[in-house]
């Protein structure tokens, strides 16, 4: 089983009650999303190519 190991995204607010989302990148060849809110909630992995594309989309 995989262990993520998860960080406030960067593109999360600043502020402690915002709702952001947590990226986990220590898997190789994973992303995995999660909300911050939620912290045993449902995860998404994604491979890093499309993490990269949805980042470069913004």
């Amino acid at each position: 089983m995989k262990k993520f190991v998860f960080v406030k995204s960067s593109y999360s607010g600043d502020q402690a009650n915002t709702e952001c989302v947590e990226v986990a990148t220590n898997v190789p060849g994973t992303v995995a999303l999660r909300d911050s809110k939620r912290p045993d909630g449902p995860v998404v992995q994604v491979s890093g190519i499309t993490w990269e594309a949805f980042v470069a989309a913004r």
